[in-house]
């Protein structure tokens, strides 16, 4: 239909995302399977769909991640794996697209208002599954009866933003993390960073700390240029 109207494509926008929170030795395989069908394979379907058009006019294509793609807790890992994925996605279409001059971003955004919350207690209550003999009850319990208003965040103003810009600005970046306060920002960075200091810890090649610090000047230097 798109093709028909006679106009193209140049943007594309994936903005699937549901959230199912439960323990990972427990979750059901089904909802497993819903929550990477909608924000994976939904993405991966999509994209593939449009790219014969997005190539046409060197486009963009942006997916809404979640800083859930760097971060990880309890309850919350069917959805941090779903976003996990996300990175990954994003870093080989970005490479894949490139020699085609379709630039490919992620947008990575912390707590904002949504309705995420509703869907996943509706979903909980609507599969009515007793969780009192699990070691994760009292957990669980707290998800299930906690309040699922998200009103007191900000609203997604600061995403739109970074969407915008990932589709029109000249320089787009690869990546960007768009949170509401300082707090989110530091946990984020400070994962990645931890990420990476346990990368290198007690491996054949590992590096000093003067080591490391030349290669983050490195990749800043990358950055600038």
């Amino acid at each position: 239909m798109v093709r028909e109207e006679g106009r193209g494509l140049y943007g594309l926008v994936n903005n699937a995302g549901v959230a199912i929170f439960a323990p990972l030795i427990e979750v059901d395989e089904a909802e497993l399977d819903f929550q990477f069908d909608v924000n994976i394979y939904g993405p991966y379907r999509i994209t593939k769909a449009f790219a014969p058009l997005i190539i046409e006019s060197k486009g963009r294509i942006t997916t809404i991640g979640s800083i859930a793609g760097i971060l990880s807790g309890p309850l919350a890992g069917p959805y941090s794996m779903s976003k996990h994925a996300i990175e990954a996605y994003t870093d080989s279409l970005a490479r894949e697209m490139q020699s085609l001059d379709v630039k490919v971003s992620v947008v990575e955004p912390g707590n904002y208002k949504s309705d995420i919350f509703k869907s996943l207690r509706q979903r909980m209550e609507d599969n009515d599954k007793s969780v009192e003999d699990s070691p994760y009850a009292e957990q669980m319990k707290r998800i299930s009866e906690g309040p699922a208003d998200r009103s007191q965040y900000k609203e997604p103003d600061e995403v739109s933003a970074a969407v915008m810009h990932a589709l029109f600005a000249d320089d787009p970046k690869l990546r960007y993390m768009v949170v509401p306060n300082e707090f989110e920002a530091k946990i984020t960075i400070t994962q990645a960073m931890r990420e990476m200091v346990q990368l290198n810890e007690g491996q054949t090649y590992t590096y000093d700390r003067e080591a490391l610090i030349a290669i983050l000047d490195g990749v800043l230097a990358e950055l600038e240029e």
